[in-house]
């Protein structure tokens, strides 16, 4: 399903990952490209939006895992990619209002981190989102945050 395009954004298909669109800045000097690196998104079969990572040795810390706040930053870009992709707001021009996180569990740098969202509400000033982090069957974090639309 083609999606709308937010304007500095780019999402053409990964030809890489059959069924999954790339999620990335066309500015790669920007945040989003310039420390988190490739993310890609895709929708799963019950609805739930999915934003994936590629950890590299950069994103890890002192005990080599997934530093805390690539997991935040991942889970911060997850409620725009989730506005994008399931919601109706243009994900570009909002901002996060709250966001509240768990850590329970270590990302491993080898395997690709999913920030897996589903909306609870959208108005139309907010969408409220919630999910979850993980590796595989892995839980490494769970949360739920606010995304004002700006218009």
């Amino acid at each position: 399903m083609a999606r709308r395009s937010d304007e500095g954004f780019e999402h053409p298909p990964d030809p890489e990952n059959p069924g999954w669109r790339h999620w990335n800045l066309k500015d790669q000097t920007l945040f989003n490209g310039a420390v988190m690196g490739r993310m890609i998104t895709h929708v799963d079969e019950d609805g739930r939006a999915r934003l994936r990572m590629f950890p590299e040795r950069r994103h890890e810390n002192l005990q080599g895992i997934v530093h805390g706040a690539v997991t935040l930053a991942l889970i911060d870009i997850s409620l725009f990619a989730t506005m994008h992709m399931i919601g109706s707001g243009n994900a570009g021009p909002s901002v996060t209002l709250e966001l509240s996180t768990q850590f329970v569990g270590a990302g491993k740098p080898d395997r690709p981190l999913d920030a897996v969202t589903e909306i609870v509400r959208e108005t139309g000033s907010l969408v409220f989102v919630r999910g979850s982090v993980i590796q595989e069957a892995h839980i490494v974090g769970a949360f739920s945050g606010i995304v004002k639309k700006m218009r």
